[in-house]
């Protein structure tokens, strides 16, 4: 192991890359303790794959600092590889392989010694036991998602790197898979991990939520939240939707969003809203109420923050 004291796992400051003259992580410092599971969120081109590809030694920053499992980031680059297992968003094994074919060909990479008790007990932990002998090509999205995590974790790694990990993944596989995120992170795993789903989002230990390459938050939900700042009415019913327009162009209202049935609109400005409201309250068809910002009101924001006026989100 390194001679770093760090108690983090994830301690690396200032990473940056850019590719052509385009600017990709900007400034990045990400701190994640042993054992936690660390949500890592932001829209699609914000630089969540090459902050993650950084950390597991795939790419070299073009500035920064840090150690990755006690590890310098970019001295020890290679001591990384081996001890971090890294889920790609999409399917990257052999189509043409059964599931233990698959198994075996990663073990042999990694040069276990005793393969074949590797690859058992990956079977057995993500429960692909049944299935070892069927090809990785007529899996569902699913049980290609458990394979992928049998193979990421073969080498009994003490990190993982899950990028989009369940984009495409039906509701029943998606909870499957973040019980077994969970086991693992109480066994002392820590992990790091990119998504778009909110529900997902909730059952992470912290948060990190990145836009243009810059950290824009980092905290517990409940901290990132009350930290946003933001006051959020709901509105609903008969004809609200027409009174759309003249809310997000209403100065001081950060979003008008839909939410079901009702539009969450929010501001940090509470009296400009709810002299917006005022004007609404003539239609007795129209209900509103104060309520509590969640996350992707907060997230919304955010990425309305690039932009100079409210808007309609789809």
């Amino acid at each position: 192991m390194s001679e770093s004291a760090s108690p983090y796992v994830i301690d690396v400051s200032g990473l940056r890359k850019s590719y052509n003259a385009q600017m990709v992580v900007q400034n990045m410092a990400l701190h994640v303790r042993k054992g936690q599971i660390c949500g890592f969120l932001g829209p699609n081109g914000s630089g969540k794959t090459t902050t993650i590809r950084m950390l597991c030694g795939l790419l070299s920053p073009d500035a920064g600092f840090g150690t990755v499992l006690g590890f310098d980031l970019i001295r020890d680059s290679r001591e990384i590889k081996r001890r971090v297992g890294y889920m790609t968003q999409r399917f990257g094994l052999y189509e043409d392989l059964s599931i233990r074919e698959n198994l075996d060909f990663i073990a042999r990479l990694f040069e276990l010694p005793n393969r074949r008790r590797a690859v058992d007990h990956a079977l057995e932990r993500l429960h692909l036991g049944e299935r070892q002998h069927q090809l990785a090509g007529a899996l569902s999205g699913g049980w290609k998602q458990r394979l992928s995590l049998a193979a990421c974790m073969i080498h009994e790694p003490e990190l993982l790197l899950l990028d989009e990990p369940t984009a495409g993944v039906d509701p029943s596989a998606r909870r499957e898979f973040w019980n077994e995120i969970h086991d693992l992170a109480e066994s002392g795993i820590t992990v790091l991990v990119s998504t778009h789903y909110m529900d997902e989002a909730q059952r992470c230990h912290e948060l990190v939520y990145i836009a243009n390459g810059l950290i824009l938050a980092q905290g517990t939900e409940e901290s990132i939240v009350a930290q946003s700042g933001l006051v959020v009415y709901a509105l609903q019913g008969k004809g609200i939707k027409e009174q759309l327009t003249f809310l997000q162009n209403t100065p001081g209202i950060l979003s008008v969003t839909p939410f079901g049935s009702a539009y969450h609109v929010a501001t940090k400005d509470e009296v400009a809203l709810k002299e917006a409201l005022a004007k609404l309250m003539h239609n007795e068809q129209v209900s509103m109420e104060r309520i509590a910002a969640n996350l992707e009101d907060v997230f919304i924001n955010f990425v309305g923050n690039f932009s100079t006026n409210a808007k309609v989100s789809a």
